[in-house]
């Protein structure tokens, strides 16, 4: 791996970068983790969402880089993070992400009291859910624990599971489908 202070300052090439692969974008990310977090940083309130961030640019570098050689690789590393940030900021706006409605006792209490048999319906799912996803295949179950128990992102799944993000987004609708399937026939009159 070249030393991060030798390599090129000034607008240069992804192949500048290292002799191979590995090296060029193991010196990108040295170089531009620490600068793209601090620009993050700036814009971005919560650490997760700075995180989620950075790695979305290198995410999206390295699709485009599939695409054939990056000339000005600065630049472009934070015109990606602009962009990256732009369509963070318009999906949480389309979300209302940042409305917020407190929790107030009055208001929010529940509206019917818990009788023993809901209790035991809700008992009964429980152990239905529970058998649905024992019979599941390892990985889809893995994926729909931590998606759903552990609240991982999809790129993490993938991380953490060595698969692609895509497969991991399968994965979950495997297992929502199943799941879906077997509460239905559960509901339906027999």
């Amino acid at each position: 791996m070249a030393d991060p202070v030798s390599l090129p300052r000034e607008p240069a090439a992804l192949a500048d970068y290292g002799d191979d692969r590995d090296s060029q974008w193991e010196n990108v990310s040295l170089l531009y983790r620490a600068p793209l977090r601090g620009f993050f940083a700036k814009r971005v309130r919560d650490p997760a969402d700075v995180e989620d961030l950075t790695q979305e640019v290198f995410l999206r570098l390295v699709r485009r880089a599939r695409g054939g050689p990056i000339e000005h690789v600065k630049p472009y590393v934070f015109q990606i993070a602009a962009n990256a940030l732009r369509d963070w900021g318009r999906r949480r706006q389309a979300r209302d992400t940042d409305a917020h409605e407190s929790f107030d006792e009055q208001i929010h209490h529940p509206a019917t009291e818990i009788s023993p048999e809901r209790v035991l319906l809700g008992e009964e799912a429980v152990e239905l859910v529970a058998a649905v996803l024992r019979a599941m295949p390892q990985r889809t179950r893995d994926v729909f624990v931590l998606r759903v128990m552990e609240k991982r992102r999809y790129l993490e799944i993938a991380d953490l599971l060595g698969i692609s993000v895509r497969a991991a987004e399968k994965h979950m609708a495997k297992a929502l489908a199943k799941l879906g399937r077997a509460l239905e026939s559960e509901e339906s009159p027999e």
